[in-house]
């Protein structure tokens, strides 16, 4: 008598193996942050130095267009798209995993691999993204922050502030490296978080510049007032060029995981040929 042996049906949504395939999301994340270098570099190559990621070529509110936030948008595409169609290609088999697992497995390793590539980016960049959003944000009187800061301490704004005498008086002794280091750092100190000249420092700046450069009080008052005006349109202009350019890296982020993802799919379906019988 033959004895017959049971052989239980496989479970369809397990393996043997396991559910992530960390070398091909290494790979895939890799082959994305070099893409994207690649991109960059031509980018330079067109004029598009906002988006250098070498220092000292970050973004600026004269430079900054939508052409430039497209063009962050397609680096993302397309760079993420590579690095998710490898991570999916070369990923191992799952025999006997439902197609529907596979499916979201293949879904997850792109999404797995761009976010891998998202932080090796941000480590590999961290100068340039700095440079790109911070320097941005620090605006047109970034010069004269750093410039201050380097020749002054936080509490000579108030030692001038207390000693301040009449310019006129002082003009004929006075160096005029003193005096426009005085202005440098009350101008500093006064719009360094957004904030405004004061009446008090504003009709002080209005005696030097009479006392220096010839000017009736009420001539150096409007010049001074100009300037001021100036410096508000150029930190507001900043500012929106900021916003922008945080909206484009968010887009750009975002469908770069959405590319990255579908293309981990397409790359896993071609590897089990499936991919024809998923469409």
């Amino acid at each position: 008598m033959i004895d017959t042996v049971v052989v239980a049906p496989k479970d369809a949504s397990g393996s043997s193996l396991a559910g992530v395939s960390w070398p091909s999301i290494v790979a895939g994340a890799v082959a994305a942050c070099a893409m994207t270098l690649v991109l960059l570099a031509f980018g330079t190559g067109l004029g598009l130095s906002m988006v250098s990621p070498w220092t000292g070529s970050g973004v600026s509110a004269t430079t900054f267009k939508i052409t430039t936030g497209l063009y962050l948008i397609v680096i993302a595409m397309i760079s993420s798209s590579i690095g998710g169609y490898l991570a999916g290609r070369l990923r191992s088999g799952w025999d006997g995993v439902h197609g529907d697992e596979v499916y979201f497995r293949d879904t997850a390793h792109g999404f797995i691999a761009w976010a891998l590539a998202s932080v090796l980016g941000a480590a590999v960049l961290a100068s340039p993204a700095t440079s790109l959003i911070g320097g941005t944000a620090a605006g047109v009187s970034q010069g004269a922050v750093t410039s201050a800061a380097q020749s002054s301490g936080p509490m000579d704004g108030y030692v001038d502030t207390l000693l301040r005498g009449d310019p006129a008086a002082q003009s004929a002794n006075s160096n005029p490296a003193d005096a426009r280091g005085e202005v440098t750092r009350l101008f500093t100190r006064s719009f360094r978080n957004g904030g405004d000249l004061k009446a008090p420092d504003r009709e002080y700046a209005g005696k030097v510049v009479a006392a220096r450069t010839g000017l009736s009080q009420q001539d150096a008052e409007k010049r001074v007032n100009d300037v001021v005006t100036q410096i508000k349109a150029d930190a507001d202009a900043v500012r929106k060029a900021t916003a922008s350019l945080a909206f484009w890296i968010t887009a750009s982020l975002l469908l770069g995981a959405f590319c990255a993802s579908l293309a981990a799919t397409e790359g896993g379906g071609l590897r089990d040929g499936t991919w024809k019988r998923r469409r």
